[in-house]
């Protein structure tokens, strides 16, 4: 019996020797693949998988990613970042502007200590003289608005102005240095100011002007003209008949409206060149005309079609006492004939 004993006692011994053979036999990296299920059911135990019906209303209910950054340990594979409030200083600190403090602690640039202080930078085309009235008015290629500005004069210009539009202002006079210079100059529009005067040379030395607007200011006398204007608009002021000059148009061949409404003319001013089309006279004080105002009564085959426009209502004249005066011209006078 005690050798019977003994041999199962070896025989157990036996199969025992040989599971731990076996098990020994089997290489690491198989047991480390035969534990890594095991390790991962132990790392995502906290995640309920039992209804994995995965919608975005129930998305932060299923994963549950609060320990997110507990269950990996990432060790060295993440570098360390550093955060500053300040960007590091070059080497060479003179590669840039120093920074000085505002009186309300900001920031702001300043130049080397080495430059001088800012010039003024000039108008484009125009230079730094001109500066100043381009601040006041606005400037715009060879147009200058002042409109509405609170002018009291008319302030220097660009050399190279073509279009000058000052209107509602309160300038008193224009003189005859405040156009001087500028040859290129078009277009005046001095309307609804308080102009009282004007030099006799403010306007005749410009050779490139073609219209001149002067209404509603408070003029006695218009300046000389110069002979290249097409449009005079001098209605609502208190120009009387002695505020013209002698034949004040009649050299002005290319003039094409004159318009003196509003004023306080005694007569039709002559004579008018052949170029005129339109001539608004209304609301004067003009009583009479004499026969050759519009047409030569020695030349009855005369035809003056340019001149289709001609106002003379508001006046105190009867036109039908003088109807030889108007047989060269395409239509009739607006005014009153009887």
């Amino acid at each position: 019996a005690s050798a019977s004993g003994r041999m199962c006692h070896l025989g157990w011994l036996g199969v025992a020797t040989l599971c731990l053979g076996t098990l020994w036999a089997v290489p690491a990296k198989d047991r480390r693949e035969e534990e890594k299920p095991k390790a991962e059911l132990t790392l995502h135990g906290n995640l309920d998988l039992s209804n994995y019906d995965l919608t975005s209303d129930n998305y932060g209910d299923i994963l549950d990613l609060s320990n997110y950054e507990e269950l990996y340990d990432y060790g060295d594979l993440v570098p360390k970042i550093e955060v500053g409030t300040l960007a590091p200083r070059p080497k060479d600190p003179k590669t840039l502007p120093e920074l000085g403090e505002t009186t309300a602690g900001t920031p702001k640039l300043q130049p080397p200590s080495s430059a001088g202080p800012v010039p003024a930078v000039p108008i484009p085309g125009q230079g730094e003289f001109w500066l100043p009235s381009c601040l006041l008015c606005l400037c715009l290629g060879t147009s200058v608005y002042c409109d509405d500005a609170d002018l009291e004069q008319i302030p220097a210009l660009p050399p190279d102005t073509a279009y000058l539009y000052a209107r509602f202002n309160h300038i008193g006079a224009v003189r005859a240095h405040d156009f001087s210079g500028l040859e290129k100059l078009k277009h005046i529009d001095l309307s609804s100011n308080s102009i009282r005067w004007a030099d006799a040379d403010a306007f005749r030395l410009l050779p490139s002007l073609q219209e001149l607007l002067l209404p509603e200011n408070r003029l006695t006398a218009l300046p000389e003209l110069p002979r290249s204007l097409v449009r005079l608009d001098a209605r609502h002021n208190r120009i009387p008949s002695a505020g013209l000059r002698p034949e004040a148009f009649g050299e002005l061949k290319q003039l094409q409206f004159l318009h003196l409404s509003d004023n306080q003319l005694d007569f039709i001013p002559v004579p008018l060149p052949e170029s005129l089309r339109s001539l608004h006279l209304q609301n004067n004080n003009i009583q009479t005309m004499h026969e050759d105002t519009f047409c030569d009564s020695r030349d009855h085959g005369q035809i003056r079609r340019a001149l289709e426009d001609i106002r003379l209502d508001g006046n105190p004249i009867n036109l039908g006492l003088f109807p030889n005066a108007f047989f060269c011209l395409p239509r009739l006078p607006t005014g009153r004939f009887s």
